[in-house]
C-alpha cells in the first residue's frame, strides 16, 4: 500500500484509499484557501492498520503543496495534528489556537 493508491476525488469531495473490496476516505469541504476535514472513515475490517493516519499523512502533504490551510473539524484529524506538530504550519490560525498547537 503507497501514498500513490490515494486519490483526490474531488467530484465526491473525499479522498480514497482502496484496499481490497473496503475503501477508507477523508471527506472535505474546499473554499479558496482551505480545506475542512470533516470526517474519516475506515471500514470496521480496515481498523487498527494505521491506514487513517496514512490518509492523514498523504492529506495534508496534498494541502501543504497546494498552499490550504486544513480546518480539522473532523475528530481523528484534530487528535492526529495534536500529535503531529511538524504538520502545524498548514493548520489554519484559528484551529492551531484551538488545538493548543501554538
Amino acid at each position: 500500500m503507497t501514498d500513490a493508491e490515494i486519490r483526490d476525488n474531488s467530484e465526491a469531495k473525499r479522498y480514497e484509499l482502496p484496499v481490497g473490496a473496503e475503501v477508507a476516505v477523508v471527506t472535505y469541504n474546499l473554499s479558496p484557501a482551505n480545506l475542512m476535514i470533516t470526517e474519516t472513515l475506515v471500514p470496521q475490517a480496515l481498523e487498527g492498520q494505521g491506514i487513517a493516519s496514512r490518509l492523514a499523512k498523504h492529506v495534508l502533504a496534498d494541502a501543504r503543496e497546494r498552499g490550504l490551510l486544513i480546518l480539522p473539524v473532523c475528530p481523528f484529524f484534530a487528535a492526529y495534528l495534536q500529535k503531529h506538530p511538524e504538520w502545524t504550519d498548514v493548520v489554519h490560525p484559528t484551529y492551531r489556537q484551538i488545538l493548543g498547537l501554538e
